[in-house]
């Protein structure tokens, strides 16, 4: 039987893989297209048609028609189709939306710079990576402190902040970070990962090929 949703992604990709875990956490199935970044598939006009960025992921939905890309915008996309994690109210969605903002704005961009540094695919002087240590560990503080006050990012339940955050921080070790200098990070981790359908970083190549 075919699968109502196709993501299209990078195996290494942290935004691949905040959506493969949302839908795994929703309990939907789906079927995975690995993108060829190497031989420039994603700038192919075929891919293009799918995420007008020319970046990965991008996900088609069979039900609606629709091709979309960017995983925040995917995440929220797929909380109102599925109707999960969608956060509690609007004022629940409001506050996921704005914790993935933050995300994309504080968090993200040092600690996956940093991993691609680490793991040779990009050269960065060694004061532009001093700058990148600040710039998440500043972040990492951030967080800390809101979930040294709450087990969730939004309420009393997790949702696709959780989700999209969770694809961030997954990444740190790889960053060079240690989360044992982060107990409530850690602690969140540990209740993510302990979620019904939660897959980790290296499992999406796993799932079905379209």
């Amino acid at each position: 039987m075919s699968k109502r949703f196709t993501l299209s992604g990078f195996w290494l990709s942290g935004p691949t893989y905040k959506v493969g875990l949302m839908l795994s956490l929703c309990g939907e199935g789906f079927a995975y297209h690995s993108v060829n970044l190497r031989a420039g598939e994603h700038k192919s006009p075929a891919f293009i048609a799918k995420n007008r960025f020319g970046q990965v992921p991008a996900l088609e939905d069979a039900k609606s028609g629709m091709a979309l890309c960017q995983s925040a915008a995917i995440l929220e996309y797929l909380a109102a189709e599925l109707g999960k994690f969608g956060g509690e109210g609007a004022c629940g969605a409001g506050q996921a939306r704005e914790w993935m903002f933050w995300d994309f704005d504080r968090l993200a961009a040092p600690i996956y710079r940093l991993r691609a540094q680490r793991a040779g695919f990009r050269t960065f002087s060694q004061p532009i990576v001093e700058m990148y240590f600040a710039e998440a560990g500043a972040a990492l503080k951030v967080l800390e402190e809101a979930l040294g006050k709450t087990a969730w990012l939004c309420g009393s339940q997790p949702s696709i902040a959780d989700i999209d955050v969770y694809g961030v921080v997954a990444y740190a070790p790889q960053a060079g970070f240690d989360l044992a200098a982060y107990p409530a990070i850690s602690a969140w981790t540990k209740r993510m990962e302990a979620l019904p359908g939660f897959i980790g970083i290296n499992d999406l190549p796993k799932a079905t090929q379209a």
